[in-house]
């Protein structure tokens, strides 16, 4: 059956890491949730800029400087492109998505935020999108509202009108859930905040590399992405701001590069973006990153969310058919995201069982407790998927389940 437009096969061929055999056993990455593999073109891309055109960027007049702050500069403009921001001066590069999230909160948050002022998440949220907002509001004297999800894995639209009053001044969520694969309706969500007066906030790390979006077609006020979910490297993440309003916020970190001028009497600071970018930047990180947006605009997103959307079917259809297994997480709207559990087997002796046949799921609660409270689990285990991935990967997912169930049993 031919699942997408996808040459699967020849994507595969891009990724050395699937050559690799665990315990013996061909690898089947199913992890992508939580990190992605890295197309030979982002290593290479990586490699030679390190071994031929390094240098540090914005503090060289030399050729290898000018040229290495070109090209990181260049990265600026083309994510600016890839989100659909108006301009690349609204995209702050940072380490990921959690930085992106604590600038945020620690900038912006603090600087409006006061007694009786409100902040609406939602109860699948990541940690990263509800610690620091945790940390700013007891600051700030202000209150966190969460809106509840039903047990499908669906939002509370009417909740989340109520919940937006003229006491909130942000509201901040998911686009797509880890935990669950969800596809929540940001742009609907954006609009009812916009409508009270609210700037809205959307972690993007599980959509930017698998669905399309434009920032400025959602109406987010600031969306964050990280590289390492997008085929890129580890330690660089995007951050998109409308300017007006990374032009009203203080900077969150001091140092080198982020200065207008510096006296022991006062400072004063950069604009945007730079003002948020304090110190030496990952600039080898920030070239993959490009190599790696280049590398998704060639298959591009609708083909990528086609073919995951097809192997999330398919690996739902099969794992329903096992004894005693429990999909958490079944809402209409999903990304190629599947948890479960299985009775009378903890998900760590799932996943464990799993890499002794050289099958990569993550078990836990992948940073959402709250969601794991609300099915009353502890954890669970996840298989999620990439433009890597074809029914094969899944056929050996399945018939490793059932060797768990047999060897558990």
């Amino acid at each position: 059956m031919k699942l997408d437009p996808l040459d699967v096969e020849a994507v595969r061929a891009q990724f050395p890491i699937l050559q690799k055999e665990v315990h013996g056993r061909p690898l089947i990455f199913l992890d992508s949730a939580a990190t992605s593999l890295k197309p030979q073109v982002v290593v290479d891309t990586i490699a030679k800029f390190y071994a031929e055109e390094y240098a540090t960027v914005r503090r060289g007049v030399y050729a290898l400087s000018q040229e290495a702050t070109a090209r990181y500069e260049g990265v600026r403009a083309q994510a600016a492109g890839f989100l659909g921001a108006e301009e690349p001066d609204e995209i702050v590069f940072v380490r990921g998505v959690t930085e992106a999230l604590n600038l945020v909160a620690y900038s912006y948050g603090r600087s409006v935020l006061g007694p009786g002022d409100e902040v609406l998440i939602t109860e699948m949220e990541h940690h990263a999108n509800i610690v620091p907002w945790q940390i700013v509001c007891k600051e700030k004297n202000a209150t966190l509202r969460v809106a509840s999800f039903d047990d499908s894995g669906q939002l509370d639209l009417e909740e989340i009108r109520e919940k937006i009053t003229d006491r909130t001044k942000i509201v901040s969520m998911v686009h797509v859930s880890n935990a669950l694969g969800t596809v929540n309706p940001v742009a609907e969500i954006i609009r009812m905040a916009q409508e009270q007066g609210a700037v809205a906030i959307v972690d993007g790390a599980q959509s930017t590399p698998h669905i399309p979006l434009n920032v400025q077609s959602l109406g987010a006020d600031f969306f964050a992405c990280s590289a390492h979910k997008m085929f890129g490297p580890t330690g660089v993440g995007l951050l998109y701001g409308r300017k007006e309003l990374l032009a009203s916020m203080p900077p969150w970190m001091g140092g080198g590069e982020m200065i207008d001028k510096v006296t022991f009497e006062e400072s004063t600071f950069d604009d945007p973006p730079h003002r948020f970018e304090a110190g030496t930047p990952p600039i080898a990180q920030v070239i993959g990153l490009g190599a790696a947006m280049t590398w998704i605009e060639g298959l591009t997103r609708p083909a990528i969310a086609a073919h995951e959307h097809a192997l999330l079917q398919y690996a739902t259809r099969a794992i329903r058919e096992l004894p005693g297994v429990r999909v958490v997480g079944t809402a209409p709207m999903k990304a190629g995201i599947l948890a479960f559990t299985l009775d009378g087997i903890h998900p760590f002796d799932i996943g464990t069982l799993l890499d002794e046949q050289g099958i990569a799921v993550r078990v836990g609660h992948h940073c959402a407790q709250p969601v794991m409270q609300h099915y009353g689990v502890s954890a669970t285990a996840r298989a999620s998927f990439g433009p890597y991935n074809n029914e094969s990967d899944i056929d050996a997912f399945i018939d490793g389940l059932r060797k768990v169930q047999r060897l558990m049993a």
